[in-house]
């Protein structure tokens, strides 16, 4: 019987450091809900990215990915972000998915115009740039490295 008792204790004690664990790290990732406005943009394809990612002006995170869709219309990917509330965007601003790296994660980048109107909470920014995919850009590599050795 004390050994099932001991059994018991050490997995409760086991469970216990595991949610400290897991409270620390989400306490030290940095993830937080940016509070601000919300805007849209829409992509041709936006491979590697996910709700919760950053969007960045110059390398600054000023908002959040809040949602994805697909427009059954234009077969566009719509992607909501929220942008801080003291961030003003010029109407011919644009967005790009990004990547932190070779191996990193996704963002938004925007790049803001020089429009003296401004995009209004719940408007869209017109001008995007897709995600890149990797496996594509090698397959082309390697494909015109063949065909010029021939």
């Amino acid at each position: 019987m004390s050994n099932r008792l001991v059994e018991s204790l050490a997995g409760a004690a086991v469970i216990a450091v595991a949610i400290g664990f897991a409270a620390y790290s989400y306490s030290r990732a940095g993830i937080e809900e940016v509070e601000g406005y919300e805007i849209s943009a829409n992509f041709n394809r936006v491979d590697g990215l996910n709700v919760g990612n950053d969007v960045r002006i110059s390398g600054v995170k000023v908002g959040t990915v809040t949602s994805q869709d697909l427009n059954p219309q234009s077969f566009m990917a719509v992607v909501k972000m929220s942008v801080r509330s003291d961030i003003e965007l010029p109407a011919d601003s644009s967005a790009k998915i990004a990547s932190d790296g070779l191996l990193g994660g996704k963002f938004i980048a925007l790049e803001p115009g020089g429009d003296i109107d401004m995009i209004a909470p719940g408007g869209e920014v017109q001008y995007t740039q897709g995600s890149v995919n990797l496996e594509d850009l090698i397959g082309q590599v390697i494909y015109s490295t063949t065909n010029s050795d021939k």
